[in-house]
């Protein structure tokens, strides 16, 4: 008897796992989900209407893309919900114009990519969205859900690629996990340090049930038991990938979570400082980010009183005359401090990995990442307190426990008199003679004295937007826009695209080298399209100095860093800008020149000052590597 028992117990175990299995594959096969939600296979809707709408929901104004067919359906959609659909002419353009929008914005740049080698085109850009802390969502197309792998047109392993690369990253299998989908990317990519994010869609999720059944549907089923099994199978995919499609779901915002420092480290920060004698802040873009307004973040500075050297985004972050923002002798000055804040600034090649901290200071870093927080500290320096939170709430906050009590005058005026010297001889230099043709250094000076106080400034280049960071000074907070810590070539034309979409009413002036130049100048065909026009000034020294100046003396050699003098300014005009060539003998009318390229721009013209310029000993002994 206890044997049957056995094999009862064991024929029960088996039909359940059957059971179970079934139920699973019903479950996976969407079975299931099909006896409760409906396939409307009359419907002419698509599935980018559900993206256009949960962008619209989310305050997106503008999507970047250079067209596909895999992702027409989205660009139509956000067109017809009042998105604007801006088309570059390289896909990386557009992350760079949709990471400009959301640094400028403080919402989630967009950007959509057809597949395949529209993707991979982008990935420097979102590479450098990742660095720059930059919230971004990249949309790309993809093969057919039942394709992928098979050798479809454009067909590789998008989400190899990008996973490395973004906080979060999603293919979407049936038409109803788009809203969700793309509401928990756009949430994450805001959340905590903010990033990238990719969803990828496959083309069969965002055309018409028609047009889908009508491509991937069966023609030719083989005949017998397994065509009648293949038949079923696909036809049961179609369904799924279908039903449920067009049901109400909320578009609406998810929370965004930031970290937030504790009153207790507040309060241990609010004791350092005031023993202080010599404080110094460091502020990154980090600290621009939102929710905290810019104007709140200045005010709690010039309220500290603690002299300030700007970065990244916080370029212009109190003004160009400051009495306590200090832009030269850093090095020094850290070397004197008894404190150092390091308000969403990183520990990186930018601060020598930390040995440029005086190891005797009390230093406090914020950073939303904890990565970034403590880079370097095992090796090079030491927090005293090393919080995990927004460095721009965290100023407000510190600034509010000081109230009535600020740095003492002296140290400041000291640094700010450091300033005045190093600027001094700085305009010494640009009043020298080159060789040949124009000093950038003098015509660096000219922008800067003339350019409108609303500008934006974009930075694109090497030895000559090296020099650009030393003399031209943004008139506000987020008016200065650098790729940041990956030091990418080629951000000019996307960032100043972005820039100029945000705020028409500014100038919008691009500092390029010519090496960078080359990599976004069909862009003014952009500009012109689209009505956004931008001044580029370009410093022509027919060279990639900043590589040039260390590989000739050190190797003795100037292979691959030769360009020619040339004709930047004939391709502007040939994309419907205007261009000027400047020359030694413009050397007295460049001021006029400046004035009616920004003239033009007014009236609607992209315009590209194309400036020969010579060589100086500026910036020897920098590093281009």
């Amino acid at each position: 008897m206890e044997s049957f028992g056995t094999v009862g117990t064991v024929l029960g175990c088996s039909a359940g796992i059957a059971v179970c299995g079934l139920v699973f594959a019903a479950y996976k096969l969407g079975i299931l989900y099909q006896l409760f939600h409906k396939t409307e296979i009359q419907s002419p809707r698509h599935g980018g209407e559900s993206v256009a709408e949960v962008l619209r929901a989310h305050g997106v104004k503008y999507v970047f893309t250079l067209v596909g067919g895999h992702i027409s359906p989205i660009l139509v959609a956000c067109e017809k919900v009042g998105i604007r659909i801006v088309d570059t002419r390289h896909e990386a353009t557009a992350v760079f114009a949709a990471d400009a929008v959301a640094r400028l914005s403080g919402t989630v740049g967009v950007a959509a990519v057809t597949a395949g080698p529209g993707l991979t085109n982008t990935v420097t850009a979102v590479k450098n969205a990742q660095m720059a802390e930059s919230p971004l969502l990249l949309i790309g197309g993809a093969a057919g859900t039942l394709l992928q792998g098979r050798g479809a047109l454009q067909d590789i392993d998008q989400m190899s690629l990008f996973k490395p690369l973004c906080k979060f990253c999603a293919s979407i299998r049936t038409i109803r996990e788009i809203v969700p989908t793309v509401r928990r990317a756009l949430a994450i990519a805001q959340s905590g340090t903010p990033g990238p994010v990719f969803i990828e869609f496959p083309i069969d999720t965002l055309y018409p049930y028609h047009l889908v059944s009508k491509e991937f549907g069966v023609k030719n089923p083989p005949k017998g038991l397994m065509g009648k099994i293949v038949s079923w199978y696909l036809s049961n995919h179609l369904m799924n990938l279908f039903a449920g499609a067009w049901e109400t779901r909320d578009v609406s915002p998810l929370p965004v979570d930031i970290p937030q420092a504790t009153d207790d480290q507040v309060q241990r920060c609010i004791e350092l400082v005031s023993r202080a004698k010599k404080p110094v802040i460091l502020l990154g873009s980090q600290a621009t980010l939102p929710p905290t307004p810019v104007d709140d973040i200045r005010k709690a500075l010039e309220d500290l009183g603690i002299p300030c050297f700007l970065g990244g985004m916080s370029r212009g972050m109190l003004g160009k005359d400051s009495p306590i923002h200090i832009r030269q002798n850093r090095r020094d000055a850290l070397k004197e401090a008894d404190l150092v804040l390091l308000a969403g600034t990183v520990c990186d090649f930018r601060l020598s990995y930390g040995r440029v901290l005086n190891r005797r200071s009390k230093i406090i870093a914020v950073n939303r990442d904890k990565t970034q927080l403590l880079k370097n500290s095992d090796m090079f320096w030491k927090p005293t307190i090393a919080i995990q939170g927004d460095a721009g709430s965290f100023l407000v906050r510190l600034s509010k426990g000081l109230k009535g009590h600020r740095c003492p005058e002296e140290w400041p005026q000291s640094l700010k008199a450091g300033d005045v010297t190093k600027e001094s001889v700085n305009r010494a230099k640009a009043d020298e003679k080159t060789e040949h043709h124009l000093n950038p250094l003098n015509v660096l000076h000219r922008v800067d004295e003339l350019m409108a106080e609303d500008s934006i400034i974009v930075a694109d280049g090497g030895d000559f937007v090296g020099s650009a960071a030393y003399i031209m000074r943004p008139r506000g907070p987020m008016r200065w826009l650098d790729p940041g810590a990956f030091g990418t070539l080629g951000v000019g034309g996307g960032f100043a695209l972005g820039a100029k979409l945000c705020r028409p009413e500014s100038e919008v002036w691009i500092v390029y080298g010519d090496g960078s130049l080359g990599y976004s100048v069909a862009e003014f065909d952009t500009f012109t399209r689209h009505k956004t026009p931008v001044i580029a000034v370009v410093g022509n020294d027919a060279c990639w100095s900043q590589i040039s100046r260390e590989q000739v003396p050190i190797l003795g050699s100037n292979v691959a860093c030769g360009l020619a003098f040339t004709d930047y300014h004939i391709v502007a005009d040939g994309y419907g800008g205007k261009g000027y060539l400047i020359g030694r003998e413009d050397q007295d009318r460049l001021s006029d020149i400046i004035r009616q390229a920004q003239k033009e721009t007014q009236e609607g013209k992209a315009i590209l000052l194309n400036v020969l310029i010579g060589k100086t000993n500026f910036r020897e002994g920098s590093i281009s590597v």
